[in-house]
């Protein structure tokens, strides 16, 4: 029987155990303002998530994303007492950062206490803008912390999780009715469906910290209605509210996520919705990663959105050759659009994909929003050679000649001058994204090396080839050599004189300098495609080096049976 100390002590378990509101101590710190060189994560509604930002001369302001990977966000996540990092995050928008950018280029070994320990220039000396502020997403694990490193929390839920469970499956005490739903596929006599149905005996006071149960004062019970397949699922769910322990397969993800979204449980949805990223590669009519979208958007699952949208610009020359895409919605079309990371041949090619589906929409695309599509094409970075073909060439042109006519004059002026030139223009701003390469493939700005088949015949995984120093016209002739390879034990490591701490490694080295007084900086990329098929991974390098994994653990963004990848190395000049 379920008697009143049973309840006290059941009262007492749950002050200890609140997700995200454990007790906290701060009894030995007496100064508790910010100091020199802490970090904190902002702009996020999620305290693991947020821009990253360092104390320095009594103001919080902003690192680039120079050189940033996985090893600093550690450094990060551990300095805040997470347990370690899960992601990278760029060209995110934690809004805007009022403050400077202290720090850039950094360089961590991975051990540091805090951030400041690592290398990086000195506070206040970067090239970059706000809009290569990094951000970071730490693991949670099992503890509860807070934004500074000066506050100790106590979590007991991993001893208290199977205690609560036990209260759940006894039935002890319950209060609290959940009739679930769902349609038998048959109907009755009378006509109307027939239903299965299923009563979950739970406590008032667990699903009273989740509002969409209304399982207020004076409420007994509710009826939930779920798809049939879902049914199964559903206790799970529930003993999740008690345990905050769950086992998710393929098959119970959709559900279950579903489940966290309607009933407000964002942690578990958020954790979820992360597994979908194991599913994505798996349809190449993209129909399911446009449907998955959607279904973001409509859950308002921030996290998966994200995920469909890289995978898709990731792989958008292969989506614009599927049959989902003349019938992407147009909000998805203008986020890959306003992207630096999409994986495309050249800009012209964007250009003319969405001029085939501007064409394709027909009437059912306004005027306006074909100009707001439009407006994300960054017309300088067309090949010089084509802005003389678009007048004849474009399908759009004479509909839109203004826009037109004014982009390729920006165009033409951005690959006959120098950019110290176009400064002197008033109207000219270097931070706007049209001056900004995205990841271009074509030719001369990427070479691609394939491990398997030179192993297979017997080649070598050495690759050379020169591009100009920059897409201006101007500097046509001015060509760097590059060396690309991919390196796989520590030998071959040290006969190039590197030093590499995981394999495989890919290398991408210059091997004549650029001189300083062009001003031109290289943030080169390395795209991984599974078996040739998908691009899995876009990362940038790190003092020329761009490792496949970290500390042994895969950093794919998309899996990719057998680790069976191709290497193409992108060359990705721009004016500082």
């Amino acid at each position: 029987m379920f008697t009143q100390r049973n309840l006290l002590t059941l009262w007492l378990l749950l002050l200890l155990y609140v997700p995200g509101r454990a007790l906290r101590f701060n009894l030995f710190r007496k100064n508790l303002d910010p100091q020199e060189g802490d970090v904190r994560l902002f702009g996020s509604n999620s305290i693991h998530e947020g821009r990253v930002e360092v104390y320095h001369d009594g103001t919080w302001g902003t690192v680039c994303d120079d050189n940033w990977d996985v090893t600093e966000a550690q450094v990060v996540c551990r300095q805040l007492s997470f347990p370690g990092a899960k992601s990278v995050v760029t060209g995110k928008d934690y809004g805007q950062a009022p403050g400077p950018i202290w720090l850039d280029d950094i360089s961590c070994k991975g051990i540091e206490s805090h951030l400041v320990n690592c290398v990086s220039k000195r506070w206040g000396e970067t090239d970059c803008t706000h809009k290569e502020d990094v951000g970071v997403i730490c693991e949670t694990g099992s503890t509860n912390v807070t934004i500074s490193d000066s506050t100790l929390s106590l979590d007991h839920s991993i001893s208290l999780s199977d205690d609560f469970g036990q209260i759940l499956d006894s039935g002890n005490g319950c209060d609290f009715l959940i009739f679930v739903q769902s349609p038998a596929g048959s109907k009755k006599e009378d006509g109307t469906p027939e239903k299965v149905e299923t009563t979950i005996c739970a406590h008032k006071i667990i699903l009273s910290q989740f509002p969409l149960f209304n399982a207020s004062e004076g409420i007994t019970n509710v009826t939930v209605n779920i798809r049939a397949s879902c049914q199964s699922h559903f206790t799970s769910f529930i003993r999740y509210m008690y345990t905050r322990k769950m086992d998710v397969t393929f098959s119970s993800v959709q559900c279950i996520h579903w489940m966290a979204s309607n009933f407000g449980v964002k942690q578990l949805m958020e954790d979820v919705g992360r597994l979908f990223s194991k599913m994505l590669p798996d349809d190449n009519s993209f129909h399911n990663q446009v449907s998955l979208y959607e279904y973001a958007v409509e859950t308002e699952d921030l996290i998966l959105k994200e995920n469909c949208i890289q995978y898709l610009a990731w792989n958008y020359q292969s989506l614009t050759g599927s049959p989902a895409w003349t019938e992407l919605p147009v909000e998805l079309l203008a986020a890959l659009l306003a992207r630096s990371d999409l994986v495309v041949p050249d800009e012209y090619f964007v250009l003319q994909t969405l001029e085939r589906w501007i064409k394709e929409s027909g009437n059912s695309t306004s005027l306006e929003t074909q100009a707001d599509l439009l407006s994300h094409i960054r017309f300088p970075m067309i090949p010089a050679e084509k802005l003389f073909e678009l007048e004849s060439a474009s399908p759009l042109y004479t509909t839109h000649k203004n826009m037109y006519r004014d982009s390729m004059l920006k165009a033409f002026q951005f690959n006959v001058l120098l950019f110290s030139n176009l400064q002197i223009n008033p109207t000219f701003n270097k931070e706007n994204d049209d001056y900004q390469s995205r990841i271009y493939t074509a030719e001369p700005w990427s070479t691609v090396v394939d491990p398997l088949s030179a192993s297979l015949y017997g080649q070598s995984t050495t690759k050379s080839f020169s591009t100009p120093i920059h897409n201006s016209l101007i500097f046509k002739d001015n060509k760097i050599q590059w060396v690309a390879n991919v390196l796989k034990t520590q030998q071959e490591c040290s006969n190039h004189g590197l030093r590499c701490e995981s394999f495989p490694v890919a290398t991408l080295l210059p091997q004549n300098q650029v001189s300083q007084e062009s001003n031109i900086l290289f943030r080169n990329w390395l795209v991984l495609k599974c078996r040739g098929k998908y691009v899995c991974q876009v990362q940038g390098f790190k003092g020329n080096l761009a490792p496949i994994t970290a500390n042994g653990i895969q950093v794919l963004a998309y899996p990719c049976p057998d680790d069976l990848f191709t290497y193409q190395f992108v060359v990705r000049p721009e004016y500082i």
